[in-house]
């Protein structure tokens, strides 16, 4: 007897559920998110499980690395493809971990890519630097908009870093405003220590991951870059073409056509958002520093709305950097841009 087992994943429990190759349920339980607890409930089917889903979620790590870890055949199920179950009047977590199970037995099942667990670890890193520059840049704004109400001078970020306790005194005149100033600036100086802290970290393992130097030649890629679109691809070979590559990096509009007629549009967020910013940031310091790719962006830009000209060399950076990691050959501008 064949086995398949189907776990709803939530934020402190889940419905665990097994059932046999005719769809009659064997166990089914709600338990507390806990992997032995877990492991435990599976342990009598053990022998017989042909495999494990789990619903992708954002809390997903524990669970599929621990059952992973002790021998399972697991699936990470991918919830925006998972086909509907219809004609039910009533749906529950019960029902939602049967059907995944359900379609891992019929062979139907969706499923997401489970990245490594070590270089997951440094992509996270990554992903926490980024959000990091994102508070910086709100420090930065948020203090630079108080000192222009205050004293009528925006001040770069240069001026601000080089603000002594004296300065601000001069620049402004209540000791609430003093303060509120000061409490900005050590923010801003602790964000900034603990991003170099992550780039020296995250340097290392970067530099051994293939393809790094490699993508550097490309106009607007630098290190930060190089290094988030690498650990954000993982193995490039789950992309069978360059067009699935650049869906998955959202660089490709979403149109449902009906008769030459345009019936809607959706499914915008389908892909990978950091490999979408990692894309657009190199399009905009490419457009800045190289000529020929500045020229292609000013050109669509004559006949369409500038995002949708800067999301184009986006676009051409993606196929780009694609066929780069897999030829392993330098960046060619003529033949991405010609």
């Amino acid at each position: 007897m064949m086995c398949y087992v189907g776990i709803d994943l939530h934020a402190t429990s889940s419905v665990v559920v097994v059932i046999d190759e005719t769809d009659r349920v064997l166990y089914q339980k709600r338990l507390r998110n806990d992997l032995t607890l877990v492991l435990t409930a599976l342990e009598p089917y053990r022998a017989t499980i042909q495999g494990v889903v789990v619903e992708s979620t954002y809390n997903w790590y524990w669970l599929v690395d621990g059952l992973m870890d002790a021998g399972y055949r697991v699936h990470l199920a991918h919830a925006p493809a998972l086909p509907q179950y219809s004609g039910l009047k009533h749906a529950d977590d019960q029902h939602d971990a049967r059907w995944l199970a359900h379609l891992l037995r019929l062979g139907l099942l969706p499923t997401g890519y489970i990245y490594p667990k070590a270089a997951r670890a440094v992509r996270d890193l990554l992903r926490k630097r980024s959000q990091l520059v994102r508070h910086k840049t709100m420090v930065v704004l948020s203090l630079q908009s108080l000192l222009t109400r205050l004293t009528g001078t925006r001040l770069s970020l240069p001026r601000l870093r080089a603000l002594t306790p004296d300065s601000i005194q001069t620049l402004v005149s209540f000791p609430e405003q003093v303060h509120a100033v000061r409490s900005s600036l050590t923010i801003l100086q602790c964000l900034e220590q603990e991003i170099r802290r992550m780039e020296e970290m995250v340097r290392e393992a970067e530099q051994k991951q293939p393809g790094y130097a490699l993508l550097q030649s490309v106009p607007g890629i630098g290190p930060i870059l190089a290094g988030t679109i690498l650990l954000e691809i993982g193995d490039l070979r789950r992309f069978p073409t360059v067009g699935h590559f650049a869906s998955y990096c959202r660089c490709v509009g979403s149109e449902h056509l009906s008769n030459g007629k345009r019936k809607g549009a959706g499914n915008t967020k389908n892909g990978n958002k950091y490999l979408s910013w990692a894309f657009i940031e190199a399009a905009h310091f490419a457009i800045r520093y190289e000529a020929v790719i500045r020229n292609y962006y000013q050109r669509k830009q004559t006949r369409t709305h500038p995002l949708v000209a800067l999301k184009a060399v986006a676009h051409k950076l993606a196929r780009a950097c694609y066929h780069m990691l897999r030829e392993q050959v330098p960046f060619n501008l003529s033949r991405a841009f010609g």
